[in-house]
């Protein structure tokens, strides 16, 4: 186990981050938010009216709890996406180095599964999230999103296992181009939803007019074809656009019923976890959390930018879990319907430092990716890694 990192490490990180970013956001969260005490405060969940269909949905426990079964591996550099394969193993992309490398799961065994060229690593870019093709199975298709010299774009690559160790990937295949890149604010998550449809996550690129401006690309929860045309059923026409008014979306989840919800950096006040419904405003740059115009949907919870900074978001046992960067910690956030059953809770505090990716194993485990050597943590012994958990 991890020792629990010093408050000069903590002190070290914040400088870094102010010299590094300039700005409120990422992998820092905000200048000033801090947990009501200080310490770490419980999400502050917003006020919504209950529905007789989501009263009705059983809720998890108002407690649960976190155990760290294993580390699964060491030695990551800049780890920022995730991806299951079939058989149990873990695709990793590296964002500065813009690898591929696939992890077995049993062992920990790191073998390079090629690099994805055009990837212009710098700030926040690079490349970013990973997902498979849903039908992975006979193409053996993988999808990643990255910066370029020009945007941010999505490409698919053939992964061909039986080929030597970094040759096993095809040319990438751009399906979707054009998304306004910036030093910071890129986004980057991508994930295939129950309907088979590609939805990405995009940040505003520090500029902070795109996100209201439903004709552009950022700040936005893009819903696409595995081809990379507007999804059918969109709710604007001919768009790609599914939601909008984001600032920067990171994490990309499914509840049971199939209810999308996406994490989000505030700037200097709240971040967000969010519902999200089809063409809905979630606000930015107008609102940051919980606003009293209706013109704005609400979020389900939110934090002080010191508390999470969030990042990765996976599902499991009627619970959100929520990974934070800056706030170095998990968040688990019970639901209820499509609101917060309980407080939200914290684990893992401070004990392996800034947390990226987290993504549902089955059942009641995830994995849990670290991020300490992304130029804004204070990597030791071992970062970044990949961890096994149980949880309830």
């Amino acid at each position: 186990m991890i020792v629990q990192r010093r408050a000069v490490t903590a002190v070290l990180a914040a400088a870094t981050l102010l010299l590094t970013a300039g700005c409120s956001s990422d992998e820092g969260g905000g200048g000033g938010g801090s947990g009501v005490d200080g310490s770490a405060s419980p999400g502050r969940t917003s006020p919504q009216s209950s529905s007789p269909a989501q009263t009705a949905e059983e809720a998890p426990p108002a407690k649960g709890s976190v155990k760290v079964v294993r580390t699964v591996t060491e030695g990551l550099k800049s780890p920022w996406g995730l991806a299951p394969l079939p058989d149990g193993d873990l695709l990793v992309s590296s964002r500065d180095e813009g690898t591929i490398t696939r992890v077995d799961t049993e062992t920990g065994k790191k073998t390079e599964v090629g690099e994805v060229p055009g990837v212009s690593a710098a700030g926040e870019g690079g490349l970013l999230g990973l997902a498979l093709s849903p039908s992975f199975a006979s193409d053996h298709m993988v999808y990643a999103y990255f910066t370029t010299e020009s945007d941010n774009r999505i490409a698919r690559m053939l992964y061909e296992e039986e080929k030597p160790a970094g040759e096993q990937l095809g040319a990438p295949n751009t399906v979707f181009r054009g998304i306004p890149k910036g030093y910071i604010h890129n986004g980057g998550r991508i994930a295939f939803g129950p309907d088979k449809m590609l939805y990405a996550g995009t940040g505003e690129s520090g500029d902070t007019g795109l996100a209201q401006d439903k004709a552009s690309l950022g700040g936005k929860i893009l819903r696409l074809t595995p081809e990379g045309e507007p999804a059918p059923g969109n709710p604007f026409p001919d768009s790609p656009v599914y939601s909008y008014g984001h600032r920067n979306v990171q994490g990309l989840a499914w509840d049971s019923k199939q209810r999308l919800f996406a994490a989000e950096f505030g700037q200097d006040t709240w971040d967000e976890l969010n519902q999200i419904k089809p063409g809905d405003n979630y606000g930015w740059p107008e609102a940051e959390g919980d606003s009293d115009d209706d013109a704005f949907h609400n979020p389900v919870a939110q934090w002080h930018t010191d508390d999470a900074s969030p990042s990765g978001v996976a599902y499991a046992e009627g619970s959100i879990w929520m990974a934070g960067l800056k706030g170095q910690r998990l968040w688990r956030v019970p639901l209820k319907g499509t609101e917060t059953a309980a407080d939200p809770q914290a684990f893992l505090e401070g004990e392996y430092g800034r947390l990226r990716t987290v993504v549902s194993a089955g059942g009641d485990k995830l994995w849990l990716m670290t991020s300490e050597t992304d130029g804004r943590g204070s990597p030791e012994g071992g970062d970044d890694r990949i961890l096994e958990l149980q949880v309830t």
